[in-house]
């Protein structure tokens, strides 16, 4: 089976993954070219305006290149289970002189508005998190994908099941990213009140490519290069990593999470719902261990609950009150050029 990924001048099976909230920089995705793979501008988190700055500075550079939106899935959190959370978590604020918000927040990352721009200023690809647009996340847009595909972008859906991978392939994705719950960070699950049960990566590849006949990259826990050989041999067109590259030289990643990262104390990921209300793997730490039994889900409400304290803790260097986002690879996340990184891990490919 041919891929649009070999259109895109890929030459080695690797893909640089777009990590939110800062480590996936316009430099990283630029270096990954260098190094014959494929990098993810992450617009989750960013303005509609920010994300057409930095896909500018990547059109620069004159490389082929994706950008990853988060599609609306809201997890509803009723205000009475958001208001006690707050009022417990407040209290870690106020080390910081900080009200975090009293009541729920409720947007769409401002999904409606980055279609149109990438409808009125098309990139090569883009790709779909946590569901599929107008399907599993209401849009105002209608015909998302086919409008993208209208305007000659490759479309990339992110499932983590069989059947979320039989649901893009009605809706005419081009490429799955087939994540498993090992992968930093959100899980893309359409269903987070509800994930699908746990499968090693491997595995899953193989039952979704013997269900859906489309191009499969792999992605989640993928941080050697036997790792990435094993998921090619299962028959995945390239490997998408993301913890890997968090201390790389061109991550963006906070020098808290970057430190995290390689202190021999940091011994275990885990999945949580304390930061965000919504599942994701990161380094235990004592704001998990404190939260993580009281915490609702309630996506994004709870992210924008404890954002500004994540982010005064980073500042502060306190990776206790952090979210230290990392896949089941962490301790192979090295600080060397991101070119050099991704050579490596497809080395054995």
């Amino acid at each position: 089976m041919t891929s649009p990924l070999s259109d895109l001048g890929l030459r080695i099976p690797v893909l640089a993954a777009p990590m939110a909230g800062g480590p996936t920089t316009p430099a990283m995705v630029v270096a990954a070219h260098r190094a014959g793979a494929l990098g993810f501008l992450a617009a989750g988190y960013k303005t509609p305006d920010a994300m057409k700055a930095e896909i500018s500075v990547i059109r620069n550079a004159s490389i082929p290149f994706g950008v990853n939106l988060f599609a609306p899935n809201s997890v509803p959190v009723s205000s009475e289970m958001y208001r006690t959370y707050a009022e417990i978590v407040q209290r870690e604020a106020n080390r910081f002189g900080l009200t975090l918000p009293p009541d729920p927040l409720e947007d769409d990352d401002y999904f409606d508005d980055k279609i149109e721009l990438l409808l009125s200023d098309p990139v090569p690809m883009v790709s779909f998190t946590f569901g599929i647009p107008g399907i599993t996340a209401p849009t105002r847009v209608t015909g998302v994908i086919r409008a993208l595909h209208a305007v000659g972008t490759t479309v990339v859906q992110t499932v983590t099941s069989v059947h979320e991978a039989e649901l893009a392939a009605q809706e005419g994705v081009d490429l799955l990213v087939v994540q498993s719950s090992d992968a930093g960070g959100h899980f893309g699950t359409f269903t987070p009140h509800s994930p699908p049960p746990f499968l090693p990566i491997s595995e899953l590849v193989v039952q979704i490519k013997r269900t859906v006949k489309l191009p499969v990259i792999a992605a989640g826990g993928l941080a050697t290069a036997a790792a990435v050989a094993e998921v090619v041999h299962a028959g995945a067109h390239a490997a998408m990593v993301g913890t890997a590259l968090l201390r790389a030289d061109e991550s963006g990643a906070s020098a808290t999470h970057q430190a995290a990262l390689a202190d021999p104390a940091r011994t275990e990921t885990v999945i949580t719902r304390a930061f965000t209300g919504r599942p994701a793997r990161g380094l235990r730490n004592a704001f998990i261990d404190t939260y993580e039994e009281i915490a609702p889900l309630g996506y994004p409400s709870i992210h924008h609950l404890t954002g500004p304290l994540r982010k005064a803790a980073a500042a502060a260097g306190e990776p206790d009150l952090v979210h230290l986002w990392a896949g089941t690879g962490y301790r192979h996340a090295s600080k060397e050029p991101t070119p050099q990184i991704l050579a490596r891990l497809a080395s054995r490919t």
